[in-house]
Formats: C-alpha cells, sequence, structure tokens
C-alpha cells in the first residue's frame, strides 16, 4: 500500500526524535518516498545529516537556505505529498497547528497541505493528559487530520504513562491500513443527502430545521477519499467542499431532495440518507408576504414524499443503503422501526438527548443498528464518525 506513495515527515523537539530514522527506514523499505521537515528544536535531538543520509533528499527546515537563498516551498509540498506524518509530535507543535500558529517551516507546511495529515503526540503524561493539549487534539480531529495515539509505558521523565509516541512499526500499520482503505471504495458509486430542506410558506418566509450538513459532508469526504464517486444531494446549507469525485447538486425543499434522489440512486451501487428532511410542508405556498392578521395564523400541512421508504422500495439486491434516525425519546425503539420499515441495510441512530451530538456540532455520538442487533460508539468527531459508518457500509456492500 505504501510503494510509491510520498510521505512528508515532520519532526519537533522530543526526546522520540530518534525513533523517526526507523519510521523513514521502514517506509523506505515499503517503497515510500520520504521527504523530512523539521522544527529548529528537533534539529537539537537529531541531526539533518543522519536524516538526509537515510531519505537520499535535502532535510528541510528554514523558510529558505542560507547558502544560496533558495526558496523552501510549503505549497510545492503540500501538493506534492500523498500523506504527511508528523512524528513526533510536542504539545508546542500540537497547539501551533490547532491555532494556525505558521511560525516554523513545519507549520507552513501544514497548513498548505493537501494530503491527509497524521499526528503522533510524544510527551510527558502530565502535558499529554493537560486540558489545553486534549482540547488541541480535538481540533485537529475537527480538521480530519488523524491521531495516532500514544502508548502507556516508562517516559523520559523517568515516570510511566500515557504520552509515549507509538512505535513506529505500528505507525507505519496505520499508514498502510489508511491507503488500504482508499481503494475499498474504488469504482464505487455513492449517493449521499445531507443538510435540511426549507418548505416555503411565502417569498420570504420556510419551515426548516437546524441541520449545519456537516455529518453529510464529512461523509461524502470520507467516501471519496476511499475511492468512490460522489452524488451529493444537499440542501441549504454554508458548507463548501471541493473533490474531484464529489459531484453536488444543491436543493431546497424535501420535494427537490426526493426527486434528485430518485433520479441518482439508481446509477448508484449505496445511498446514505444523512438529510433532515422536512415530514410536512404547505399544503399552499402564499405569493406574496403573509400580513399579521389577528392573533392567530393556521397552516396547512401535507405529508412530503418519504425518500428513504421510496429508494429502500426500488432498492435492488445489489445496493445498499443507509439511513439515519435522529430521536428525543424511545429511540431504540423508533431507530428499529424505521430500519423495517423503510428497508434499510442499516440505520444510524443519534439523539439529541446526548450532549455533543446532533445539529450544529463537531462532534457525534451514533450507534448503528442492523437487523443483527446493534452497536455504540463513543463521542468522536464526525469525521471519525463518518469512518465508523463507512467501514461498515463497506462490509455489508462487500457480503452482497
Amino acid at each position: 500500500m505504501l510503494k510509491g506513495k510520498k510521505i512528508v515527515l515532520g519532526i519537533t523537539g522530543s526526546i522520540a526524535a530518534y525513533k523517526a530514522c526507523y519510521i523513514i527506514r521502514g517506509l523506505i523499505k515499503k517503497g515510500a518516498e520520504v521527504q523530512v521537515v523539521i522544527t529548529p528544536a528537533g534539529k537539537e535531538f537529531i541531526t539533518p545529516l543522519t536524516l538526509s543520509t537515510l531519505t537520499q533528499k535535502p532535510v528541510v527546515s528554514e523558510f529558505f537556505s542560507r547558502s544560496d537563498g533558495s526558496w523552501h516551498s510549503h505549497v510545492d509540498l503540500g501538493l506534492w505529498a500523498d500523506a504527511m506524518l508528523i512524528a513526533p509530535a510536542t504539545a508546542s507543535t500540537i497547539g501551533k497547528m490547532a491555532n494556525g500558529i505558521a511560525d516554523n517551516m513545519l507549520i507552513t507546511t501544514y497548513l498548505s497541505m493537501k494530503a491527509p495529515v497524521f499526528v503522533a503526540p510524544a510527551m510527558d503524561l502530565d502535558m499529554y493528559a493537560h486540558p489545553s493539549t486534549q482540547k488541541n487534539l480535538q481540533t485537529l480531529l475537527s480538521y480530519g487530520n488523524h491521531i495516532i495515539e500514544p502508548g502507556t509505558g516508562f517516559l523520559a521523565s523517568k515516570l510511566e504513562g500515557k504520552g509515549r509516541m507509538e512505535e513506529p512499526e505500528h505507525i507505519i500499520e496505520q499508514l498502510e491500513a489508511f491507503f488500504a482503505k482508499q481503494q475499498d471504495l474504488q469504482g464505487k458509486r455513492v449517493l449521499i443527502t445531507a443538510g435540511p430542506t426549507y418548505e416555503r410558506l411565502d417569498p420570504v418566509r420556510f419551515i426548516g430545521n437546524y441541520s449545519s450538513g456537516k455529518m453529510g459532508f464529512a461523509l461524502a469526504k470520507e467516501c471519496a477519499d476511499r475511492g468512490a464517486e460522489v452524488e451529493l444531494v444537499c440542501g441549504p446549507v454554508k458548507l463548501e467542499i471541493q473533490h474531484e469525485r464529489i459531484h453536488r447538486t444543491d436543493v431546497e425543499s424535501a420535494q427537490q431532495m426526493y426527486e434528485a434522489s430518485n433520479r441518482l440512486f439508481p446509477t448508484c451501487q449505496a445511498g446514505i440518507l444523512c438529510a433532515a428532511v422536512a415530514d410536512f410542508t404547505p399544503a399552499k405556498v402564499a405569493e406574496n408576504k403573509i400580513k399579521r392578521e389577528g392573533n392567530q395564523l393556521h397552516l396547512d400541512l401535507q405529508s412530503t414524499r418519504d425518500i428513504a421508504r421510496a429508494l429502500g422500495e426500488i432498492k435492488t439486491d445489489e445496493q445498499t443503503l443507509v439511513g439515519f434516525a435522529l430521536e428525543t425519546n424511545d429511540e431504540l425503539a423508533h431507530a428499529q422501526e424505521k430500519l423495517v420499515r423503510k428497508h434499510l441495510d442499516f440505520i444510524v441512530m443519534n439523539s439529541l438527548n446526548d450532549k455533543g451530538a446532533g445539529f450544529q456540532h463537531d462532534t457525534n455520538k451514533i450507534t448503528l443498528i442492523d437487523a443483527q442487533g446493534k452497536e455504540e460508539f463513543p463521542l468522536k468527531s464526525k469525521a471519525e464518525v463518518a469512518q465508523d459508518i463507512v467501514d461498515r457500509m463497506v462490509r455489508v456492500m462487500s457480503s452482497k
């Protein structure tokens, strides 16, 4: 999986910097090409000569070469790489990454990086456990970065606990697993719905909900990163996404989302229906702004088309369909009923009763439910939740 891959390896000022030599050797042995970017503090722990000898490339540390004044382009590095790995990553570097403090070549390269970024923290146990470090790591996760959890063991401080950088062979295994995943949806088309729908009352008012579209967009990115051609049908959202394999269709109403989904799903091998679609829409839309008359306004509403049920009814045995159930009470019972009634392969349940889950948040807490039972997950970033959902979808697809 690593043969021919271009890896930018960022090294920071940690005693664990010596392990970078083993990472370089392991990556090159697997067929990867490695370019080292090191912070000034990192050079206090390991010499550029050692690193350039292993990589057969000049080590990048400063913005320009002091010998001839040539510029080291962090933008070019961001375009060149298939992945960036920062190992070891100190608390200081993690804080700079999380807050965009671009005061060295490594951070500017990170901020310019187009490829996935992996971060392997290395620090003392109290530094790792500190709320600021944990908050910064959560911020990096929300950006879509991958955190390689540190291990527990004997530390340079002579204390023992969590903070020890993961061993080089395990770091390389995680990179291999990532690139293997990148291909598990190759050649597949996936329909994803995202965001809210707006049901017009008159030219200036509508019935809507609080969906931001973040979960649906995270799912679209995850599927596209794993090789799928994604048909993203989204209601009114403020989000933007740029990916060569994501084809976006913007809609406003439930009817428009139904029409787009019904048209696209037959061309797809899978569908993930993440949008918060209105269940009801006004029976009649006023041509002019509704004026205040009296103390009450009565609205006649009618049911919208049930997109999940409609697609479930036309789904073939070769297609996979995933639904969502956002509930406020009797969550499990409602989700199980939807699973059967809408002919879904599995359903993603979340609850507004769970702190940090639901609309507007960057995190979510889900339970995956199918005919065999349920699997619960802890609170995670929506990028991580998307990975869990797509992992399950891929397993279902491969069983058909």
